[in-house]
């Protein structure tokens, strides 16, 4: 076996979203001597970038100051109209802003690219001296003897399928910190075995998902309004019991991007998340904003959608999480940057004070302190029943029961109580106790089939090499989750990665195209046997989102 190389630096950070370009950003402003590193699995900074986006700027405020002076994208676009529809099937009902809580208002928010604006960060965070490592995922956490996280070791290059190593094979870099910062996202791959090691989730809620899926259209010019902003919520979702709700963002250039996003905790099997966002752009409302438009991107990503009770302990020996690691989402305002951001440079600021006083590979209790009493705090605890509200009590009744209670949390009058979650796999219902669902065809103008889509993402992985998508029992797709729950993998994932082929012969065989995944690991959230492990692929494999 080749002997890994290592590299020392002060912080690694994993993951060049958000959260972790603006934890790298805010140690070198707190000390420029720091020493810092960020791996990124993408094949550049913002390339699994994917969000609606509208993004409140506050923690940008605190980063830069002067960032709407300084080329950023995000200052293109603010935000001029807010709309929030309710659907039925025909029609659309405006929701007044009068019975909108405050904290919902989108007023001095920005809308566009997520993705641009890591990019704009990563040139920031370049000119301050952070080395950037975009294609080399962090594959494995390395412990010190005492158990501390002493690092993150990069996956090997140039494996082939079987397991050997073909001529181009590289092994795998150790990056050694003093602390290391995980940003990994919703549902990360290293984030779970630390929460599983350090018993992380022990008092919190378990968190729960939506799984968001996003276009980019170039519309007619007529139609585009620069900084509208439209929410919906009902149909289609309404008519399978499942909830969620669809976004149309008037941003730059002409382009609107819009999206779906159906929460993970449905009973019904059959539901299929993407076949109900091709559904929703066929309501008259949404169809006619996009006719006579062209479709120029698509994506995926899993979102979380716990909130404040679901926010597990955050820090651990040599270490901590940040970000959509964590999970700092407001479910209802469906923004979560701002407060990833602002996790990321509380983590920074104190460990640069650990670092200052000479401290290493400990646990930095002060971050989490900070955070708990921090502006995040205040905002997602106004917020923490209202995905609980809805997940139990649906559209209609759970709308209204949250809306109250965010009206009396605002006012301090708020009931002392604090609603709980389920993992979404343990909502998933057999399929013999629901009817399947008949979906339109796609008709190739609005709506559109998966495999095309996936296209459109860019997504590529090397085919001669070991795939990604673990199971822990080969076993289990064929006899337990096609019989019982109807083969859930081949509908709720986004991107076509999972079929069963030979089902009508009465020779059913799983299947699964890993070369298609856009990495957004639904399929390791919803398997209803929790069978489907989701590993780091090569690096620079998976989606290329421009403009996402």
């Amino acid at each position: 076996m080749s002997e890994r190389e290592s590299m020392p630096y002060d912080v690694v950070v994993v993951g060049g979203g958000v959260a972790g370009l603006s934890a790298a950003i805010r140690l070198k402003q707190v000390n420029p001597e720091i020493e810092v590193c960020i791996l990124e699995k993408g094949s550049e900074i913002g390339a699994h970038i994917l969000s609606g986006a509208v993004v409140d700027p506050r923690a940008l405020d605190e980063l830069f100051p002067d960032w709407r002076d300084e080329g950023c994208p995000m200052a293109e676009t603010p935000v001029t109209d807010n709309l929030h529809w309710v659907l039925t099937r025909g029609k659309k009902y405006s929701l007044p802003h009068i019975i909108q809580p405050p904290l919902l208002s989108n007023d001095g928010n920005y809308t566009g690219s997520l993705g641009n604006l890591c990019r704009w960060l990563a040139e920031k965070a370049e000119e301050m001296g952070i080395e950037i490592f975009p294609g080399f995922p962090a594959a494995e956490v390395l412990y010190n003897e005492d158990g501390s996280v002493k690092g993150v070791a990069t996956g090997d290059m140039g494996v082939a399928a079987d397991g050997s190593h073909k001529a181009d094979y590289q092994p795998g870099m150790e990056l050694h910190g003093k602390y290391t910062l995980f940003a990994e996202g919703a549902r990360g791959s290293l984030t779970k075995e630390l929460k599983a090691k350090y018993d992380l989730e022990a008092d919190c809620q378990p968190q729960v998902y939506g799984l968001g899926m996003k276009e980019l259209w170039d519309i007619d010019p007529d139609k585009h309004v620069p900084g509208r902003v439209i929410h919906t919520q009902g149909w289609p979702l309404s008519e399978s019991e499942s909830w969620g709700g669809g976004f149309l963002y008037h941003q730059a250039n002409g382009q609107v991007a819009l999206g779906f996003v159906v929460a993970l905790d449905y009973k019904n099997p059959w539901v299929y998340p993407f076949e109900e966002f091709q559904r929703w752009k066929q309501h008259p409302e949404i169809r006619k904003i996009l006719e006579g438009g062209k479709r120029v991107a698509y994506g995926a990503r899993a979102i979380n959608e716990g909130g404040w009770q679901s926010v597990p302990k955050l820090g651990f020996p040599g270490g901590a999480l940040i970000g959509c690691a964590a999970g700092f989402v407001n479910v209802p305002r469906i923004k979560g940057s701002h407060t990833a951001m602002k996790s990321g440079m509380l983590a920074a600021e104190a460990i640069a004070e650990a670092i200052a006083a000479g401290r290493e590979n400990d646990e930095v209790g002060e971050y989490e302190a900070n955070l708990r009493n921090s502006w995040i705090a205040e905002e997602l605890k106004k917020v923490k029943n209202a995905e609980p509200a809805v997940a139990k009590f649906g559209g209609s009744l759970g709308t209204i029961l949250a809306g109250a209670d965010m009206w009396m949390r605002t006012l301090k009058i708020g009931l002392p109580i604090t609603m709980g979650h389920h993992a979404d796999y343990e909502s998933t219902g057999r399929a013999d106790l629901y009817k399947k669902i008949e979906y339109p065809k796609p008709d190739g103008k609005i709506s559109f089939d998966r495999l095309s889509s996936v296209f459109l993402s860019n997504t590529n992985h090397e085919e001669d090499q070991p795939c990604h998508l673990k199971l822990k029992d080969p076993s289990i797709p064929v006899e337990v989750n096609l019989p019982v729950y109807g083969g859930p993998s081949q509908r709720y994932c986004p991107a076509g990665v999972y079929e069963f082929t030979g089902v009508e012969e009465g020779e059913p065989k799983f299947v699964i195209n890993a070369q298609n995944c856009v990495h957004c690991k639904t399929c390791d959230i919803k398997d209803p046997k929790q069978n489907i492990v989701w590993t780091t692929p090569e690096g620079g494999g998976g989606p290329n989102y421009p403009n996402m």
